[in-house]
C-alpha cells in the first residue's frame, strides 16, 4: 500500500484535474505530478485550506501530524501521507486517490439504498480494525460517517479526514490490555449551545453520528467512536440513522432519550447495534476492551480478522477514472479556485470561518 513521499511537494508542479470536494475552509483536488507523471497514471488526492480562515491553519497541521503519525505507523484500511507544503496562502498535502468514492455513494447505488447483512459485516470489519488501529495510537477518530469511508480500488475501505480527532491518553482496557487504569477525558462545550458555524465545523462531528455523552456536554474518550460505528451499521441496514428528528434540537434528544427501533425479530446484527448504542459510555461494548468485544460478537463468529486484507475480491471493485489529459483540460487555479468561493459565499464567510477549537 505505501509508496515514498514526495521529496517536495510544490504546487506550481501539480496540475489539477477536477475537485473531488469542498468544505467550509479547504477544497480536496484531484491533481497529478506534473514532473514525475506527466500523464497522469497515479493522480493523488490534494487536500488544500485557505489560511485566512479562522484556525484553519491550527487543524491542518493537527492533519498532517495524523497523517505523518500514519506514515510511521501504517494500516492498510488508513491512509498515508504522499507530501504536504506551505504557503502565505493555503495548507496543502496529498494522500492517495480513492477510485472508488465514499460509502454514502456506494450506499445509494444499491437496491432500496441499503446494503445485504453479509456486504455490512464485512465493510464494518474493515472499519473496526481501522479505529482499532488508531485507537492504539492514542488517537480518538470523531468523525465517523458514510461521506468519510472511502473505497480503495483494491475494493477495501479506508477512512478519511482527520482534523476532528483527538489525541488521548488511552487506558490499558480501551485497548484491550485489562488495566484498572483510568480513561483520560476531555471535557467540551455542550453541543445545545453551538452556533451554525461551530455545529458545522465543531470537534463533535456529524449531528445525527453525536454519542449521548456529547450531545449531554459530559467528558468523552474512545467509546464515541464505538458508538459511531452503531449509527453506521444501522444506515447501512435500514438506509436511515436512527435518532433522526424533524430538527436539531429533536435529534439530540432522540439520541439521549430514544432506543433504536428495528424491524422483525433480532438478528445478530440488531444486537450488535444494540451494545453499541448504550446510552452509558461506560457500559457500551467496546468500552472495556476495545475492538476485542466487538470482534468476538456472534454477528462477527467465522470471520478470520486476520485475513481481511487477502480478501482478492471485495464486495465492490470500483473501475479506474477515465481521465483525459487535453489541451482543452487546463486544469483548474486552486488560486482562482478559492477566490470564486470566497465571492459566492462572502456572506457567509463569518459564519464559514467562525470553527470552534476549544480543545486545542
Amino acid at each position: 500500500m505505501t509508496m515514498p513521499p514526495l521529496p517536495n511537494l510544490n504546487l506550481n508542479n501539480l496540475k489539477t484535474i477536477k475537485v473531488l470536494g469542498t468544505g467550509a475552509t479547504g477544497t480536496v483536488f484531484l491533481v497529478h505530478n506534473l514532473v514525475t507523471d506527466p500523464l497522469a497514471k497515479t493522480p493523488f488526492a490534494l487536500k488544500v485550506v485557505d489560511k485566512t480562515c479562522r484556525y484553519s491553519d491550527k487543524r491542518a497541521h493537527w492533519e498532517i501530524n495524523v497523517l505523518n503519525n500514519l506514515n510511521e505507523n501504517p494500516h492498510p484500511f488508513l491512509p498515508y501521507l504522499i507530501g504536504s507544503c506551505e504557503t502565505n496562502e493555503f495548507i496543502s498535502w496529498a494522500i492517495p486517490y480513492c477510485h472508488g468514492r465514499d460509502l454514502n455513494v456506494l450506499r445509494h447505488r444499491q437496491p432500496d439504498n441499503v446494503f445485504s447483512v453479509n456486504i455490512i459485516r464485512f465493510y464494518l470489519a474493515e472499519i473496526v480494525c481501522a479505529l482499532e488501529h488508531l485507537h492504539g495510537l492514542g488517537i480518538v477518530y470523531r468523525d465517523l460517517k458514510p461521506e468519510n469511508i472511502l473505497i480503495q480500488e483494491s475494493g477495501h475501505v479506508t477512512l478519511t479526514d482527520f482534523d476532528l480527532s483527538r489525541k488521548l491518553t488511552p487506558s490499558y482496557t480501551s485497548l484491550g490490555l485489562g488495566s484498572e487504569k483510568k480513561t483520560k477525558s476531555t471535557r467540551v462545550a455542550p453541543v445545545t449551545g453551538a452556533t451554525r458555524g461551530e455545529r458545522s465545523n465543531s470537534f463533535v462531528g456529524t449531528e445525527e453520528y453525536l454519542s449521548p455523552e456529547m450531545v449531554r456536554g459530559d467528558g468523552h474518550e474512545f467509546a464515541v467512536d464505538w458508538w459511531a460505528v452503531g449509527i453506521l451499521a444501522y444506515e447501512m441496514l435500514y438506509g436511515t440513522t436512527p435518532f433522526r428528528g424533524k430538527n436539531r434540537k429533536d435529534t439530540y434528544g432522540r439520541i439521549v432519550n430514544m432506543q433504536p427501533r428495528f424491524n422483525g425479530k433480532s438478528t445478530p446484527l440488531t444486537d450488535l447495534i444494540t451494545k453499541l448504542l448504550v446510552k452509558d459510555p461506560t457500559r457500551r461494548l467496546g468500552h472495556g476492551r476495545g475492538a476485542w468485544e466487538i470482534k468476538e460478537h456472534p454477528f462477527f463468529v467465522g470471520l478470520r480478522w486476520d485475513l481481511l486484507t487477502e480478501v482478492v475480491r471485495p464486495p465492490f471493485i470500483p473501475s479506474r477514472d477515465n481521465i483525459e489529459l487535453t489541451e482543452k483540460s487546463a486544469g483548474i487555479d486552486i488560486k482562482d479556485h478559492f477566490r470564486n468561493k470566497k465571492k459566492r459565499n462572502s456572506s457567509l464567510d463569518s459564519v464559514s470561518c467562525n470553527v470552534s477549537l476549544s480543545e486545542f
